[in-house]
């Protein structure tokens, strides 16, 4: 696990400075262990990053840095990390790579501060299972919002900027930084094309929808309670309508709500008691009463059960086919831009048997 992020410069008078690091703290590590940095660096320049084991306050750390000149000076963006882990634990180096450039040109400027803390967020979220942060893309309005606009096919990362920037009123933004989830968890690809730097194409969406639970009461449980379930269960199911739940948002309004969505990951494995699932939603009554009214909840005899499970559905965004003729047409992408979306989208099609292409997550 992360500890530490810090950025240091390399004066060639006085050897490491160290300018910011995050949380911002305690003291910085000792001269010492810089040099001892610098000098892994010169040992191995062919690599921009390097790893060592040191001992830093009577108990041992794994040290990773990464080395970056900026306007001919020299920087290494330092990351403190527990003994047990190494950097591919952590986050990839090419991410690595990208975060410590963006860092390095907000280094003179006053967003340096928020940059380090959102670099010290983002390491740390990546280290986490694929799919495990999806939940994300919808409790923070920035990402809600990019996923939004590059549902309309191909988009520059400057392009991008500009829309946040002018529509949506996002000034002080680091896009590479916000991007990276998005790449991690495949939703996008990346891609220069002739006459279009940095182009992003989104080859997966991400959505969300009830289904059926695997803990259901049983006649070993209780034969009354599950006959009562099952009734309950097929009556709900047999006029459900998916795209009008999404449309209202019910379902995203309890996600994004953190108390529940760990109480439903806690019933997945087993049922609770009335009482310990209101300690989950720290006593919120009104909050509990309105899950069992909404189907998300099912109580008997002071036990509760998840009723539906709410999951995360990555799938090809197909419905894109459509809308790319009319944006070339209207000269908002280029023709290369155009016939590379269409490739992703299509080469996927071609791998699989139905257009029903998605994943439960």
């Amino acid at each position: 696990m992360m500890e530490r992020l810090i950025i240091v410069h390399w004066n060639k008078g006085t050897g490491p400075i160290p300018i910011i690091q995050y949380p911002p703290e305690g003291t910085y590590p000792s001269k010492e262990v810089f040099l001892k940095i610098w000098a892994q660096h010169e040992l191995n320049k062919e690599n921009s990053l390097i790893e060592l084991n040191l001992i830093l306050g009577k108990i041992e750390r794994n040290i990773v840095s990464v080395i970056q000149e900026y306007e001919n000076e020299i920087y290494f963006l330092v990351l403190i990390i527990g003994s047990k882990s190494k950097v591919s634990d952590i986050i990839s180096s090419d991410t690595l790579a990208v975060i410590t450039k963006n860092l390095l040109e907000l280094i003179n400027t006053n967003k340096i501060t928020r940059a380090i803390s959102e670099a010290f967020n983002t390491i740390k979220n990546y280290s986490k299972l694929e799919g495990e942060d999806l939940i994300t893309f919808f409790q923070e309005k920035i990402k809600a919002t990019i996923l939004q606009i590059l549902r309309n096919g191909v988009i520059t990362k400057t392009e991008l900027k500009k829309i946040l920037r002018q529509e949506y009123g996002f000034s002080t933004i680091n896009i590479d930084l916000l991007l990276i989830s998005f790449l991690r968890e495949k939703l996008i690809l990346k891609k220069s094309l002739p006459g279009s730097k940095d182009c992003y194409f989104l080859i997966k969406d991400l959505s969300y929808m009830r289904i059926p639970p695997k803990n259901l009461p049983d006649d070993e449980t209780n034969k009354t309670i599950a006959s009562k379930f099952e009734e309950e269960f097929v009556n709900f199911y047999s006029n459900y309508n998916c795209n009008q739940e999404i449309d209202s948002k019910i379902i995203i309004n309890f996600l994004i709500d953190n108390d529940v969505y760990n109480l439903i990951r806690t019933l997945r494995k087993n049922e609770l008691t009335v009482n310990e699932c209101l300690n989950f939603l720290n006593n919120r009554e009104e909050l509990f009463e309105e899950l069992l009214e909404k189907k998300i909840l099912f109580e008997a005899r002071g036990n509760v059960y998840l009723f539906t499970d709410i999951r995360f559905i990555k799938y090809t965004p197909y419905y894109i086919l459509e809308i790319l003729p009319s944006r070339y047409k209207n000269q908002e992408i280029s023709l290369d831009q155009y016939i590379y979306h269409l490739k992703l989208l299509i080469s996927q099609l071609k791998v699989k048997s139905s257009i029903l292409d998605y994943t439960v997550i």
